[in-house]
This record gives C-alpha cells, structure tokens and sequence, in this order.
C-alpha cells in the first residue's frame, strides 16, 4: 500500500450560516473549536439547515483525495457501530479506500463536525469528537503500517493518553511519517510536541503559514525558511493568496496559486492540497511538481461544497 492515513473519524455536517450566527454563538471565524458536551453540539445542530452530510476528518479527506488519484491507499479511525458509522465506512469503501477498523458499539456516538460556511466562503468548524477522540494502540494495525511506503498523521489526533499512545505506536512502525500540523489552535494547545514532532520523528510535515510561524514563534517568514532548511527534512507551508512553498534542506521550491477561481467553500484546501502533493512524491514527480499537483487538488475543491471532490 501507498499511504496509510491514520486520523479522527469524523461525519461532516455543512450548513449555510450568516455572520450573526458565528457572532451570536461565541464562535471565531475560520478556526475549529472543540465541543465536549454532546447536548451542546445537539442544541447549536437544531437552529440549523444542513446542507450535506459527508464522511470527512481531515487526514481521511487527504485519503479520498489519494485514492481519487488512483493510489492504494487505506485508513484507521474509530467509529461507533451507529447510523452515522455504518455511512462513514460505507463513504470509504465508495472511495475505494481499504478501512482497517471493525466497528462495535462504543459508549460514545461516531464524531461530527459541524461545518459553518459563511458567505465569504470561510468555514467555521465546531466538533464533538465522539468515539473519534477515543482511539487507542490496540485500534492500529501494525501489520497495515509496516506494509504502507507512508503514514499520514493529523495534529488533531494527538491527544494525551490513549491517542498519544495510538500515535506513537504508529510512529515506532512506520517506514516513513508526513503531518498535518491541522489548525493554530492544535499548534498553541501542543506546540513543545509538535515542535518534537517535527524536529526528530516527521519525515514530511504540512503546515499554513500561520501555524509554522506559531509553532517556531517567528517574527517573519525569513525565520521559517531558516528553519525549514535546518531541519534537512521536507516542510511544505501553504500561504493563502501568496501560493506555497517547499523546504528540503538547501532544495526551495514555490509555487503560485489558481486564478479566477469561483472559490465556493474552502473546507478540505489543505487535506487535498496535501493529497496531490503527497500524489506527485510516492510518484516521483519533483518538488515543485508536488506543489503544483497540492494546487491543482485544492483548487478543485474549494469550487464546490464540502472537502471531497
């Protein structure tokens, strides 16, 4: 197998909100806030219109996006034996995605994630992780990690305890590791580990600017590229409006971004961004052609709802 994507199992709720809404219910725009309290998810679900209902988790959308490229790919994630479940590995086994996991009924529900989309297209996230958050060792498969070139991780799987211990089997039998450093708010919650992460564990780590910058407290971006060259391992930084970059010890590669988009939703740029960019290294392709295959993925998806093509 390719790739093997290890990561929260979570079913994405889309909804169409106004301003008011992220405003009335204390939310920041564009960030992903986590929601313990399963009654408290329910009651924001109630005031709202769902649009789409979809598996997703981010490393499982970089996944889909591999597979829709014609890769062998597979994936680990913990998901309840509910209605919810039964559709998240049913949406896998549609993407031809090989799902290393057997449900059983779980105390808790299979996680959502409610996805905000506001009309300037930015997507405010809200998630009861559920069941998703709960993934021990003994849900990893080492035999599915050993027999995989890659595993692909998510910031928003390290968690202390059981995660962490999910995580770090993971690592120990992987031939090679890449990242997703995920969201700013994972990077704050956990930047010494990240940073350890990064430094002496990930052969490839995917980041946006504005969680590198976090991560290693950088005044400028000149201190990123310094940093990115000192690791001798490949970062891959994507910058908004200005395109993205690639870092490989003394090798920089950039790239710009797609023009005249007619830009929808932007939930998943970074997961299929990932996909085509991990598509084009399993596949040899240079650098610079890695960032254009991320650039291509993302483009397509930010011109649709929801985070799989």
């Amino acid at each position: 197998m390719k790739i093997l994507g290890i990561g929260n199992a979570i079913v994405d709720v889309i909804c169409k909100v106004g301003d008011d809404f992220i405003q009335k219910n204390d939310l920041t725009k564009s960030t992903m806030k986590l929601i313990f309290d399963e009654k408290e998810f329910k009651q924001l679900l109630s005031n709202l219109k769902i649009e789409k209902t979809v598996s997703g988790g981010s490393v499982a959308n970089s996944i889909v996006g591999l597979s829709q490229l014609k890769n062998k790919v597979g994936f680990i994630g913990k998901v309840s034996d509910d209605e919810l479940g039964g559709k998240y590995e049913e949406g896998l086994k549609q993407e031809n995605v090989q799902y290393f996991y057997s449900k059983k009924k779980e105390e808790l529900p299979t996680g959502t994630c409610l996805i905000l989309v506001t009309p300037d297209s930015e997507r405010t996230m809200c998630t009861f992780l559920g069941t998703a958050g709960k993934i021990n060792e003994n849900d990893v498969d080492t035999n599915a990690i050993k027999q995989s070139e890659i595993i692909l991780l998510e910031g928003y799987l390290w968690d202390e305890g059981d995660p962490k211990k999910a995580f770090d089997k993971a690592i120990t039998n992987a031939n090679k590791v890449a990242m997703s450093l995920s969201d700013q708010f994972c990077v704050d919650r956990h930047k010494p580990h990240f940073l350890n992460l990064v430094k002496n564990k990930l052969d490839i780590t995917f980041a946006n600017e504005q969680e590198i910058m976090s991560l290693i407290e950088a005044k400028n971006f000149d201190e990123v590229i310094d940093f990115g060259k000192s690791l001798k391992k490949l970062l891959v930084i994507t910058r908004g409006e200005k395109g993205a970059i690639s870092i490989n010890g003394d090798e920089i590669s950039e790239c710009g971004i797609e023009k005249n988009l007619k830009i929808v939703d932007l939930t998943g740029a970074g997961d299929l961004f990932a996909a085509g960019f991990l598509h084009g290294y399993i596949n040899g392709l240079s650098q610079k052609e890695c960032l254009d295959k991320g650039t291509e993925m993302s483009s397509k998806v930010i011109q649709q709802i929801g985070a799989r093509i």
